[in-house]
């Protein structure tokens, strides 16, 4: 692949872990939320755990492409 399209890939990749990080954050301030209304959080701790794991994929291919380009 060439660099012009890693880097592409790279941009890409950073603005999913940045959106990524923004739908945590709000996912932990619904928890937060809930918890301070006595409400049952099952199911929106269940969809933070699927934030989290979707960013820490973002993360990785965000370092593969930076690892690519490093060579």
């Amino acid at each position: 692949m060439d660099r012009v399209m890693l880097e592409q890939r790279l941009a890409l990749a950073e603005r999913h872990v940045e959106e990524g990080k923004q739908h945590v954050e709000a996912q932990c301030a619904l928890v937060r939320e809930l918890e301070g209304d006595g409400h049952d959080t099952t199911e929106a701790l269940r969809l933070l755990g699927q934030f989290e794991e979707m960013l820490a994929m973002h993360r990785s291919d965000r370092d593969r492409i930076l690892g690519e380009l490093g060579r």
